[in-house]
């Protein structure tokens, strides 16, 4: 019988029996795990878990699992109050939340680009080789100069110059048109502010690379600060973005070592080796649903 890999994601105030009430619903329901990880923030009382199982794709009713497992994680007062022996209750600020995958299809994917091509490479190439298990819907950027990369690959390009304050709403219009449909946006250095109109299309999806290492050098010219500061490691930072400028969760970060006989240019180099992977493994991360958001902290299990 055929099987396919699904995910579920947990998260909420810690309580007595979750772990069980997962487990056996998936065992209901045919579903055998076969990677599991949890984790509770002893601080706040926070749970979170991450199931990875098989199913067989023609046997499982896949809503009344859903189900199931909600109505066993519920928090009403009738819950609470049951002599049910598989029910569990608690007063929280964070109910808990279950997150499902069946990995029916792959997650559409649009990326966003300036001008600088390292990034933009890095993930064509992984996704041509089948190594990141998605779709790219499209390429978005502000400039031409990319158009060649996206086009040997045979991904659609679209320029949406922003050239004064004025135009930007207008193409930022046109930039939700194009990604209109995709899962997850990467900004594989895109050089422009997104707007929090922008944003809120994409709560928790939006993934950037910041070439430094957070939250030291924010803003513009990270490398330059670096070397003007004379520090002896620089870094790169993939975070989810939000209103504040490279305040959002982080994903996945990296340093190398360097000296001072690196040049801003030389930092620029080597920094550049960090981005492509940092932002390799946080998107890979995100397809996977190796990730769980919680205030401005972001859980990641292992891979």
């Amino acid at each position: 019988q055929q099987k396919k890999l699904g995910t579920l994601r947990v998260v909420g105030q810690d309580a007595h029996g979750i772990v069980a009430a997962c487990t056996q619903v998936l065992g209901h329901h045919g579903c055998n795990i076969v990677k599991s990880e949890q984790w509770t923030d002893t601080k706040q009382n926070m749970f979170f878990q991450r199931l990875e199982f098989h199913y067989p794709v023609d046997n499982v009713d896949k809503l009344a699992c859903q189900e199931e497992l909600a109505e066993r994680l519920s928090l009403s007062s009738s819950s609470s109050t049951t002599n049910n022996e598989h029910s569990f209750s608690h007063s929280s600020s964070y109910p808990l939340e279950s997150h499902w995958n069946w990995r029916d299809r792959r997650k559409r994917v649009g990326i966003m680009v300036s001008k600088y091509d390292h990034c933009l490479w890095e993930l064509l190439l992984r996704h041509s080789a089948n190594e990141l298990d998605m779709d790219i819907d499209v390429v978005v950027s502000n400039h031409e100069t990319l158009r060649p990369v996206a086009e040997q690959f045979g991904i659609p390009y679209h320029v949406t110059p922003i050239t004064t304050p004025e135009t930007k709403a207008e193409q930022e219009a046109k930039q939700l048109e194009l990604l209109k449909g995709v899962d997850v946006v990467v900004l594989a250095r895109y050089m422009q502010v997104l707007s929090p109109q922008f944003l809120k299309h994409f709560p928790c999806r939006i993934l950037n690379i910041h070439h430094s290492f957070l939250p030291a050098f924010s803003g513009g010219s990270p490398y330059r600060q670096a070397y003007d500061r004379g520090v002896k490691l620089i870094g790169a930072t993939a975070h989810y973005v939000t209103e504040v400028l490279d305040d959002g969760p982080i994903i996945e970060q990296d340093v190398t070592t360097v000296s001072h006989r690196d040049t801003v240019r030389q930092l620029i180099k080597k920094g550049r080796i960090l981005e492509r992977n940092v932002l390799h493994r946080a998107l890979e991360a995100h397809l996977d649903d190796r990730l769980i958001v919680h205030e401005n902290k972001c859980v990641v299990f292992a891979d």
